[in-house]
């Protein structure tokens, strides 16, 4: 994992994006707003079983996407899976023409109502979210990665250049994971992660 403020350039999102200087961002700042990070080892199955125990998490899944193995069912499938934000696995062969819409799709500044979790089984891609005064962090990602987004931050997802990712997601109970664009800043979630900022100075 390496987290940096972004350039905001209006270029390719599937480039790095970083600016010049350089400037990082800590896993403990992360931790400030409320993103988790874990490295996981080669047995993160084991890793990932105390996270869930530690943190409640009762259910996850893993999910292959791809036109070759939903054959005729994949028009219908995809739209399901788009619509509920389900970017398990997420690769340009999987997708085919619709790919490019899709990643656009990804990069749509939005919350949650619940916290988003993804360990990064395989490939890579860029988590952007949302400081306390509204900066834009990225948070490169890739195999071994654990990433938790609290509840209501601000985030986007889009893959880098080499344009695949496979992970697992974790929840407590039944997802809350459409997507609900910005503005939301009078959604409760969104009101409570603000309220969570404030105790610690962050926001104003």
């Amino acid at each position: 994992m390496r987290a940096y403020y972004y350039d905001n350039k209006d270029t390719d999102p599937r480039e790095p994006h970083e600016q010049t200087p350089l400037s990082p961002v800590t896993p403990q700042e992360l931790a400030n707003i409320g993103v988790l990070y874990w490295q996981l080892g080669d047995d993160y199955l084991s890793q990932i079983d105390k996270i869930c125990e530690e943190r409640n998490y009762k259910n996850r899944d893993e999910l292959t996407c791809s036109k070759e193995g939903l054959g005729d069912a994949y028009e219908s499938k995809i739209k399901t899976f788009f619509e509920e934000y389900y970017y398990l696995t997420c690769s340009k062969e999987g997708l085919g023409d619709a790919y490019e819409s899709k990643i656009k799709t990804f990069f749509e500044e939005h919350l949650h109502e619940d916290e988003e979790i993804r360990y990064v089984i395989d490939g890579s891609g860029y988590f952007d979210v949302r400081d306390g005064v509204d900066r834009w962090i990225r948070i490169a990602v890739s195999k071994g990665d654990l990433l938790v987004l609290p509840e209501g931050i601000y985030h986007r997802f889009t893959l880098d250049t080499n344009d695949y990712i496979k992970v697992i997601r974790l929840f407590k109970e039944e997802p809350k994971w459409i997507p609900i664009n910005r503005p939301a800043d009078e959604n409760p979630s969104r009101l409570k992660y603000l309220n969570s900022l404030k105790d610690l100075g962050l926001c104003k």
